[in-house]
């Protein structure tokens, strides 16, 4: 009996240990807009931006707003990451090599973009699996609605806050929930 209640509460420390890894959002490697594996850990102790991004889509304005929130905030720790996805509206339908030209030339992107990628549904790549089972505040749990909505991660690497794709990157309620993160140590 001894031996059984050990066994259960190695197993119980053990599950435990794993759900607390399950709560960062950057144990996961993906793949960069130029083909290279990117270990997201190497963003840890950075707050990071995590949006899913078209380039056909009346929201890609926003792709403006993101690169002027980067280059205000990068040398305090900000770093956003841009997803592309072709699930809404069929409205990023470029290759990688087409969605990286967009980007650099018509808004000057110069933070990191990866390969195209699912955010719902069963092919959905593991970290937005992940992104979408957490209750993240305000939008909360739940698929991906649309283009451009928002992950922030914190420096503890653990989701701070999720935004609509209606709310823009400079919205006041985005840039808030930014400052306060970056003014965790």
């Amino acid at each position: 009996m001894k031996r059984f209640l050990a066994l259960v509460m190695c197993a119980t420390m053990t599950l435990s240990a794993r759900a607390d890894e399950a709560d960062h959002a950057l144990d996961f490697k993906v793949t960069s807009i130029d083909g290279e594996t990117v270990n997201l850990e190497d963003y840890r102790g950075k707050v990071v931006l995590i949006v899913n991004v078209a380039s056909e889509c009346g929201l890609t304005p926003q792709y403006a707003e993101l690169q002027s929130l980067y280059q205000q905030y990068k040398d305090d720790g900000l770093v956003v990451l841009g997803f592309p996805c072709n699930q809404f509206g069929i409205q990023e339908p470029g290759s990688d090599a087409e969605i990286k030209q967009f980007c650099s030339t018509k808004y000057r992107v110069t933070f990191p973009m990866f390969s195209k990628i699912e955010v719902n549904g069963a092919d959905a790549a593991p970290l937005y699996k992940h992104l979408t089972a957490q209750d993240a505040q305000p939008v909360g749990s739940g698929k991906i609605s649309w283009n451009f909505e928002k992950f922030l991660i914190g420096r503890d690497g653990k989701i701070a806050n999720r935004f609509s794709p209606r709310s823009k990157p400079t919205d006041g309620e985005v840039v808030e929930a930014i400052k306060k993160q970056l003014a965790n140590s």
